[in-house]
């Protein structure tokens, strides 16, 4: 079998005589005063924190201040009907994201922005717009807004117990920006026209407490994520509060924060009281032999920047032992060999983040558009070995409904015409306790329907219209609610 390249050999080679010719680039921070509502922003003001924030694009009037007439009424109407008829998430950019989109964009009038914007991969899935979107299938049948069930596997509330393990805190529902593929997209964020956000019921010092007060009673925990939401939206204080009490518990060896806003909002990670709290927290925590590691959200190379750098070496420098890149592969922003190689060198040449993951884009509402087939995630990790050092090579990943990750070669079985992929795990959830064929089951996930063969779309047209297949997935998926809320004591076993 072979794997063809998107790369013309003739073409781009280049003296490397290589599909991808490695170049080192120099980082480069986007003019931020060629958009019209900007242009008369001062560099003290962009390094400021607070201006950023008081400063993020949240809706149609603030956006159409910045850019003005550069960008044609078609562009602000297919916006605008994306965010009534199908976003997922709320418009919330901070200034420090919206200049990475159309970064070598001069401006020459009216609608010269225009093209270059619709074509962003940025904004793709920062400001989607209605015309992205597909409209044969909009969303898959399986389509479901907590797609991954961490709901479901809640042993506290923001408490997910997936993993033998680890552990995810959600220790708070917001975000300082609002990716449009967000995974948790049915509790992080502002509610929109198509879907009305759940809400956690406790008070935040409350449902902390049962957070550590699970960790403390459950020894087979050694590792939590901790996340919401993003950690930057917490006051440090707080935050750091909570991790000096993770601190404490003895089985906790590996704690990672997880912040889109070293790459949205670095600003925050360098303010001289954060810095000096992450060092607090590094200090304590290096004595302890615990390991603490930022986990960020870039996808795309046009992200990082010099201050991305300037705040990962401030992390860096205060004493964690790492920052990690975990992104998302999204069809029409990175889903492609050389993209994802640029990325992986910005990231580990221009800013010492380790490329770590590229997970698959979950099966959320109107995500279609988005999602690539497990036969295109496993041609891209083909393509990808290689250039980077072994440890800083990222796994592409499938983050399985009812399994957890899994590399994409991983599949026990893979029907390519109806784009149903098979796995198994060798672990129970905390939902499974009492499951004996838990490790011994298939667990499916789905291909998006268009990039099928023709066989497998009209299949998927039928079995769409009878939903026979929806209910038998819909039956399984209340069998494991019914299971997780009849279990007052959750337990790996």
């Amino acid at each position: 079998m072979s794997i063809e390249t998107t790369v013309d050999p003739l073409v781009s080679w280049g003296e490397s005589g290589q599909p991808y010719p490695y170049q080192r680039t120099e980082l480069v921070e986007p003019d931020w005063t060629r958009f019209p509502g900007w242009k008369d922003v001062t560099a003290e003001e962009w390094a400021s924190v607070q201006w950023q924030r008081a400063h993020c694009i949240k809706n149609l009037r603030q956006l159409r201040a910045l850019w003005g007439d550069l960008v044609d009424e078609r562009f602000y109407a297919d916006l605008e009907r994306d965010q009534q008829e199908r976003a997922t998430m709320s418009m919330l950019v901070p200034p420090q994201m919206m200049n990475t989109m159309a970064p070598r964009h001069v401006p020459a009038g009216p609608g010269s922005l225009t093209e270059a914007l619709y074509a962003d991969p940025i904004r793709r899935y920062m400001l989607p717009v209605f015309s992205d979107r597909r409209s044969d299938w909009a969303s898959h049948p399986h389509a479901t807004r907590d797609s991954l069930h961490e709901h479901d596997m809640w042993v506290a509330e923001g408490l997910t117990h997936r993993y033998p393990t680890k552990v995810l805190a959600e220790l708070l529902p917001t975000c300082p920006q609002y990716c449009g593929h967000c995974t948790r997209m049915d509790l992080v964020g502002n509610s929109t026209p198509v879907i009305d956000k759940l809400k956690f019921l406790g008070k935040p010092v409350d449902r902390h407490a049962e957070m550590l007060d699970y960790l403390r009673r459950t020894p087979s925990v050694r590792d939590v994520v901790v996340s919401g939401g993003d950690v930057a939206n917490m006051p440090w204080a707080r935050l750091e509060e909570f991790l000096t009490h993770l601190l404490e518990i003895e089985n906790i060896r590996d704690i990672r924060l997880a912040t889109k806003a070293l790459i949205g909002l670095p600003q925050h990670w360098l303010q001289d009281d954060v810095r000096a709290g992450v060092e607090r927290v590094a200090t304590v925590a290096r004595k302890r032999g615990v390991s603490v590691a930022i986990h960020t959200h870039a996808n795309h190379a046009a992200s990082i920047t010099p201050i991305v750098a300037d705040a990962t070496r401030a992390m860096l420098d205060a004493g964690l032992r790492d920052v990690r890149n975990q992104g998302v592969l999204l069809g029409g922003v990175n889903a492609d060999p050389h993209t994802l190689l640029d990325l992986c060198f910005a990231l580990l040449d221009g800013a010492q983040i380790m490329p770590y993951y590229f997970y698959m884009c979950d099966m959320i509402p109107f995500s279609e558009h988005w999602r690539v087939s497990l036969a295109e995630a496993q041609r891209l990790q083909h393509h990808i070995m290689g250039y980077l050092p072994g440890f800083a090579t990222p796994r592409i990943v499938c983050d399985v409904p009812f399994v957890g990750k899994r590399w994409v070669h991983q599949n026990a079985d893979y029907d390519t015409e109806l784009g149903i992929s098979y796995w198994t795990k060798n672990y129970r959830t905390s939902i499974e306790a009492s499951d004996p064929e838990a490790m011994s089951r298939q667990y499916e996930y789905y291909d998006p329907i268009h990039t099928l063969p023709e066989a497998g779309q009209t299949w998927w047209a039928q079995h769409a219209a009878d939903g026979a297949h929806l209910r038998e997935a819909e039956r399984r998926a209340a069998q494991s609610r019914s299971a997780a809320e009849s279990q007052t004591t959750l337990t790996i076993v």
